[in-house]
């Protein structure tokens, strides 16, 4: 016989974790502006550096900080 009680989802928990997304990604967005003009920084440096633009672009360098920082705020 199953339980079906165990992993019942209800309306406020669907809406909670919808509010806590929504709350992510602006903080998400937040940061990864204002993350954009150091990684544009950072990046022509190593650029000019390495005489090489292979490696990550700006906006990736920004969006992998992002990723990084979001997290350990909502962690804390």
């Amino acid at each position: 016989m199953t339980d079906m009680t165990s992993n019942v989802v209800t309306e406020t928990h669907a809406k909670k974790r919808n509010g806590e997304r929504t709350e992510f990604m602006v903080y998400f967005a937040i940061i990864f502006v204002a993350t954009l003009p150091l990684a544009c920084l950072t990046w022509a440096l190593a650029a000019i550096k390495s005489r090489s633009f292979t490696d990550k672009g700006p906006m990736a360098r920004a969006w992998t900080q992002a990723r990084i920082i979001t997290p350990m705020i909502f962690n804390a």
